[in-house]
């Protein structure tokens, strides 16, 4: 063991150093002007600030997080596992393309329930829980108003003609339309990928509302999902009693992990749903 790790990590002391008593500091690495500027305005800095909750005082139970990381990765351990034993897909990239489809669905889905939900719940709340969960509800808005709007961006540009090069009639236009694609793709396309993601993780950044408003969102989303699948026949090419599996096993665990969730937040921080009403 050498005198550094001996004082806890320091150099060893020296009250003579020109530097101080215990030596120069550590050397700060140096970043560039570039990488600072793509974390602070980067697709993936902005998407925090957009889609990640931030309100003060919330409670983040990192047990929750776990076990929803858990329950995804085994859900779609499953998924690839059916999806090639039966051959639903032909390739990664089919499969691949086939989860964005179903992850968009959920959070057009998602977009449709939020204002039913929320707004059921303001309409239930007191006068003065109502002003405040209102309020608390601007952000979530504003995320999923960022998200469509992004993603409008692309039908926008081809219908247009951006992509297409129809509206590069002369040098200036031409720089623009590559300037534009290449932003569109390079910092566009991650924000929207991104967003989707982290939109259904985060329920839409809901815990802004309160801490059992994601949970509850869960709840309904899930089941309006698997009644989707349902109509559409999902899982076509599997057999029966592995097909209703498939189904019912995402709304059921993640119906599982949200009432443990909304116990949780009871037991162990004493918040609940008409707290929250001040019912």
């Amino acid at each position: 063991m050498n005198a550094w790790n001996q004082q806890g990590g320091r150099p060893p002391y020296d009250p003579y150093h020109p530097y101080g008593p215990y030596g120069p500091p550590p050397p700060v690495p140096r970043v560039g002007w570039v990488r600072r500027t793509w974390r602070a305005v980067g697709p993936i800095a902005a998407g925090r600030k957009v889609f990640r909750p931030s309100r003060p005082g919330r409670v983040d139970d990192p047990a929750v997080a776990r076990m929803q990381r858990v329950r995804t990765a085994v859900g779609l351990a499953a998924v690839v596992w059916v999806t090639f034993s039966y051959k639903l897909a032909a390739s990664v990239a089919d499969l691949a393309d086939d989860r964005l489809d179903q992850s968009w669905n959920a959070v057009l889905v998602l977009a449709v329930t939020f204002p039913v939900v929320v707004g059921a719940l303001i309409g239930m709340a007191r006068p003065p829980a109502r002003r405040e969960l209102l309020r608390r509800a601007r952000r979530p808005l504003g995320s999923i108003l960022a998200l469509i709007g992004s993603v409008a961006l692309f039908p926008a540009a081809v219908l247009t003609g951006l992509l297409d090069g129809k509206l590069a009639t002369d040098a200036v236009t031409t720089v623009l339309t590559v300037v534009v694609a290449v932003l569109m793709l390079v910092w566009v396309l991650p924000f929207v990928a991104y967003g989707i993601g982290m939109s259904l993780v985060h329920v839409f950044r809901t815990a802004d509302i309160h801490e059992t408003v994601p949970p509850l969102l869960a709840l309904v989303l899930v089941w309006e999902m698997a009644l989707v699948d349902v109509l559409t026949g999902a899982y076509e090419g599997v057999p029966g009693p592995l097909r209703i599996l498939l189904v019912l096993g995402a709304p059921c665990s993640v119906t599982a992990v949200a009432l443990w969730e909304l116990r949780r937040l009871r037991v162990g921080y004493g918040l609940t749903l008409r707290g929250a009403l001040m019912r």
